[in-house]
């Protein structure tokens, strides 16, 4: 078996959870674990009506990718995929799906966290707030909590 490459796409278009799993797993038996964090488009209690999603195309995958590969050299993983959406989406829609297999728990737990806060915090993406009021929406930044726990991965980051 060769070294193991992680699946990172940046795209407008949604993704099916469900399929990239079994991409994952298909004739798998040696996974034992599957873990999935899927990011969606809150509302903000009704006032957002769409995040606008920017990145440097090349620049967004390669760098997921270069954390990706930091995942897979840090725990025995088996599969670990990313998958970002760029463009308009509106509340209750798919942002980000990270799934990460292994042959126990743990080590998919911990990957997908790990790979979930440096999308948070260090990913080069935009978001701009689209309101429902039509008045001017904010760009969002990383929340404190979201900073804090990426440092616990790196703590002399």
């Amino acid at each position: 078996m060769g070294v193991l490459e992680p699946v990172v796409r940046i795209q407008a278009e949604d993704f099916d959870t469900a399929a990239e799993i079994g991409r994952l797993t298909e004739g798998r038996a040696d996974v034992g674990a599957v873990v999935t964090f899927s990011g969606l488009c809150r509302d903000e209690a009704g006032t957002l009506a769409a995040l606008e999603l920017e990145h440097y195309p090349g620049m967004a995958e390669a760098e997921i990718a270069r954390i990706a590969r930091q995942a897979i050299e840090r725990w025995p993983l088996l599969g670990l995929t990313a998958i970002h959406r760029h463009g308009r989406i509106e509340p209750g829609e798919n942002i980000v799906l990270v799934v990460a297999a292994s042959s126990h728990r743990q080590a998919a737990f911990e990957a997908a966290s790990f790979l979930m806060d440096f999308l948070k915090t260090r990913a080069p993406f935009w978001k701009k707030e689209h309101r429902r009021d039509g008045s001017a929406g904010d760009w969002v930044e990383a929340m404190e909590a979201d900073e804090a726990a990426a440092k616990l991965w790196n703590p002399r980051a």
